[in-house]
């Protein structure tokens, strides 16, 4: 009695209700709650796969034999990354049309130098803000400086901003500092950068439109009858190093860039996704086949400055970074004839994220040799003359776009023909579902092992927990469940949660409970197969950079393993069920692949129309598999259920 007491007391109380509560062959959601909360691999395994997937899509810089030789691959590269990547989708006359800068109020007379402030388009009925800071006295034609901010909730208020372009004025450079999207006067609603991923989704790549943006504000220095072209320079802190290097690569105006943190490699990035966390910085298909110091060789020979901080609290710590982005891309500056023109400095005064005095005083000097002015040793006191955010502020047209409201325009330019009916749907479907095929990136991936991880056998029913490795080298993870009375070759049913197998008890229970066999999934970047350290949107980013979709991954991993249960419990066809946005999308367009893998779809929660992103609009980082580039500007829901058939597919309370 005793021996039989300890035995009670040590087993489990969650395994103890599950099993009570599963007798005589019955589930209820409660019983099973406790099961399908445990996690079947930890998420460090995911984080580590993705890492490892993503390493082997990490272009090697080019190897050029001469400096002619690498000034062609330049140009080519230069159109690829632009006409491929940036203005991938959007209107030719808007990437041609000329600079519109509008000044709002008049010219301000400070110490020394004037500051007008402007509106300036980046697209049609989409005004951005700038100030233009100009010394008092020009003789002849001055150099100018591009100050483009990063991620800076005062925007170009900033303290630092304003410092350094008062004394570019000061020291006889015209300075221009863009106000950027979703920062300052623009952090409205509707114009996070997250937001930009609406655009992918329209089919118009979000790296365009932050491109216009700072092309713009260089279009217009090099416009100005004061200002020498042949002397143009970029900096910023941040986003606004990224910008730096990212228009500096590019466009050949930029005689002189100085870059403070906002960059690194593939390499730093897989290891630290936070880094980049912008979609603008993992823009899809941006370093499909290139990479980030790339862009920095694309510079040699012009002059350029990378300055990173020593602890940067913030991102591409000057450690981490420096291997990739400075010393590898050296023999391209050397290769050119004029090694010393990259420049590497290392911050440690204070080290942390900073466009701090130290930082200026590097850049001054450096913009003032290469420019042929003065050299620089000080910076001319100017905390007196900063001005407010309030006071800098420009104002905004009051039907001005947001980014919301722009990938809302251009969705409302997409026609898409119409499905036919009778004999000659066949054909379409074919054509359709290759399209598809190349938009989600699919490329099949098979169960190269299903690792059982974990079986119960409690009384009524018997469950086995799997991890699947794919052929391409990532996993899924999933708990089948099946009642002990239910006979072998009992049907089939996938479920699929946006929240994970973890909330899918309730569906699971009554599929056991018709005596089917039931494969709770997980997905990668689904449940418990998220990467969660630092952010898992952050990984899909990454993806999506590097040329594939998230959501082609995810339709490859359910396929996969689709068949492998298919094979190995002699089914020939399979039911889903889905509960949510991404579910429901990612079952359909598998469907749609490989139409007759799957009998019937029931769909709880799910879309009416890729649409349903843009109207309430849907927060990219709550489904960033679904705002996949191109996906809504050549399908929607209708036509991609329709290429499934002969795939019923069924939609339980869909949203409205």
């Amino acid at each position: 009695m005793r021996l039989a007491r300890r035995i009670f007391l040590i087993v489990p109380a969650a395994v103890f209700s599950f099993a009570m509560m599963t007798a005589h062959g019955q589930t209820t959601a409660r019983s099973l709650q406790s099961l399908l909360q445990q996690p079947v691999e930890p998420t460090a395994v995911t984080a580590f796969q993705l890492q490892q997937y993503l390493s082997h899509r990490i272009a090697p810089l080019p190897a050029p034999l001469t400096a002619n030789d690498w000034a062609d691959q330049e140009q080519k590269l230069r159109k690829h990354i632009l006409d491929d990547v940036a203005f991938h989708g959007w209107p030719t006359e808007w990437v041609q049309s000329a600079p519109r800068f509008q000044q709002v109020g008049p010219t301000e007379l400070r110490h020394g130098y004037r500051v007008s402030k402007f509106l300036y388009e980046i697209v049609p009925d989409f005004e951005a803000t700038a100030i233009l800071y100009e010394p008092e006295k020009i003789s002849g034609r001055a150099p100018a400086i591009l100050n483009v901010v990063g991620h800076e909730p005062q925007g170009n208020a900033a303290e630092y901003e304003q410092k350094r372009c008062i004394n570019f004025a000061k020291r006889g450079i015209v300075a221009l500092s863009l106000g950027w999207v979703g920062f300052g006067e623009m952090a409205l609603k509707g114009n996070d950068h997250d937001d930009a991923a609406a655009l992918d989704l329209v089919g118009s790549n979000a790296l365009g439109f932050f491109y216009l943006g700072m092309r713009r504000g260089l279009d217009y220095l090099s416009s100005l009858p004061q200002v020498d072209a042949t002397r143009l320079g970029v900096t910023g802190l941040s986003g606004g190093g990224w910008q730096t290097i990212m228009l500096s690569a590019t466009d050949n105006r930029v005689a002189v860039a100085v870059e403070v943190a906002g960059f690194g490699s593939l390499e730093s990035n897989i290891t630290h996704p936070q880094d980049a966390d912008e979609i603008e910085e993992n823009a899809s298909d941006l370093t499909r086949g290139l990479d980030y110091p790339v862009l920095v060789a694309m510079r040699a020979p012009r002059p350029t400055l990378l300055i990173h901080n020593a602890e940067d609290d913030c991102c591409f710590r000057a450690a981490l970074v420096k291997p990739y982005i400075y010393d590898q891309v050296r023999p391209f500056f050397k290769l050119s004839g004029k090694p010393d023109n990259l420049d590497w400095y290392e911050s440690s005064d204070p080290g942390t994220h900073n466009y701090q005095l130290v930082n200026r005083l590097h850049s001054y000097g450096f913009f003032a040799e290469h420019f042929h002015m003065p050299a620089v040793t000080d910076e001319i006191p100017s905390s007196t003359e900063i001005e407010t955010p309030e006071e800098l502020a420009v104002g905004f047209p009051v039907d001005n776009l947001t980014i919301t409201g722009l990938a809302r325009k251009l969705a409302g330019t997409i026609t898409r023909p119409a499905i036919p009916d009778g004999p000659a749907r066949g054909t379409w479907a074919a054509t359709q579902r290759d399209k598809l095929e190349q938009i989600t990136r699919y490329a099949p991936a098979s169960v190269q092992n299903a690792w059982r991880i974990g079986a119960t056998k409690h009384m009524a029913i018997r469950t086995l927990s799997y991890r699947f490795d794919l052929t391409n080298g990532l996993s899924a993870t999933g708990i089948w469940l099946k009642a002990n009375d239910a006979g072998e070759e009992a049907p089939a049913t996938i479920v699929l949660n946006d929240k994970g197998y973890e909330a899918s008890a309730e569906a699971v229970s009554r599929h056991v409970n018709h005596g089917e066999q039931v494969l709770a999934l997980d997905l990668l970047f689904n449940g418990f197969s998220r990467p969660q350290t630092p952010d898992p949107t952050d990984w899909e980013s990454l993806v999506s950079s590097v040329g594939d979709r998230p959501l082609g991954l995810e339709v490859a991993q359910l396929l996969g393993v689709a068949n492998w249960l298919r094979a190995n419990n002699a089914h020939q066809q399979i039911q889903i069920e889905t509960d949510g946005i991404r579910a429901a999308v990612i079952a359909q367009v598998a469907a749609a692949i490989e139409p007759g893998t799957f009998s019937v779809i029931t769909s709880d929660h799910a879309m009416k129309s890729l649409g349903y992103l843009l109207d309430i609009p849907v927060a990219y980082r709550s489904a960033p598999d679904l705002f996949c580039l191109d996906l809504y500007k050549y399908f929607d829901i209708d036509s991609i259920t329709a290429i499934a058939a002969p795939t019923i597919v069924k939609n339980v309370a869909p949203l409205q």
